[in-house]
């Protein structure tokens, strides 16, 4: 899967319409062109070339559901924590830290739903995480455009440094923690979600301020990293804007 290549509608829209440049669009051969014209017109004002090519091309182009339309872009740049933290000065902020999630699906879930509720920014590690490749673009459905994601060589560094700026640092975790209805929202807050199979590592759980659990009283044990982002999300979100 080639990492510069965005798939999809939505994907393709929001690129078209954010200042990413963009190198080249191709559209399926045979495509109800009326249903794609909104972004046809955003790439013919900005003068961006596009392509009509077989359906096959585009099947090569990503395994993900294209939509007879993808483009060519600049790869994805990853905002600085320093830039980050000047943008949310003196802000109720809210940042999400990605302890090692490496399904795509999940990261691009999580970037959807940070934009949906006006989460702040996004942290992931360099090492032991998925990156923004073409997947996550496309299951973000353009919100990557509007999420500033940092990834970052050390998360533990990274956290102090969130601290001394003000954030309250929660993790996840099942044992000695309180319920996530309990949590405290009114801080800036750093939500950790673990990786999908080992949870937190332990350095990042030992810099956290509190933990918090979704309670489960089902048969599994777990729920998937993007749905209990989700939770915790529209947990801080109920929190700071209560309904009147």
């Amino acid at each position: 899967m080639n990492e510069d290549i965005i798939v999809g509608r939505h994907a393709v829209r929001s690129a078209a319409e954010s200042d990413r440049e963009i190198n080249k669009v191709y559209i399926q051969e045979g495509i109800n062109k009326q249903q794609i014209k909104p972004i046809l017109d955003m790439l013919r004002d900005r003068k961006i070339v596009v392509q009509q090519v077989p359906k096959n091309k585009l099947d090569q182009m990503s395994d993900v559901p294209h939509q007879g339309i993808a483009a060519q872009i600049s790869p994805y740049e990853y905002t600085e924590v320093e830039d980050f933290l000047e943008t949310v000065k003196d802000k109720l902020s809210t940042v999400m830290i990605l302890d090692g999630l490496e399904d795509p699906h999940n990261l691009g879930s999580i970037i959807r739903t940070a934009d949906a509720i006006g989460v702040d920014g996004i942290i992931i590690p360099k090492r032991r995480s998925v990156t923004l490749n073409s997947t996550v673009v496309k299951a973000s459905t353009g919100a990557i455009e509007h999420v500033p994601v940092m990834r970052v060589t050390n998360l533990a560094q990274t956290i102090d440094k969130l601290k001394e700026a003000g954030f309250w640092v929660c993790g996840t975790d099942a044992k000695k923690s309180v319920d996530y209805r309990k949590m405290d929202a009114g801080m800036p807050l750093a939500i950790v979600i673990g990786s999908e199979g080992e949870g937190m590592s332990r350095l990042v759980k030992e810099k956290c301020d509190f933990l918090i659990h979704l309670p489960m009283i089902g048969h599994v044990n777990s729920l998937n990293a993007s749905v209990a982002a989700g939770l915790l999300m529209y947990e801080v979100y109920r929190k700071r804007i209560p309904l009147d």
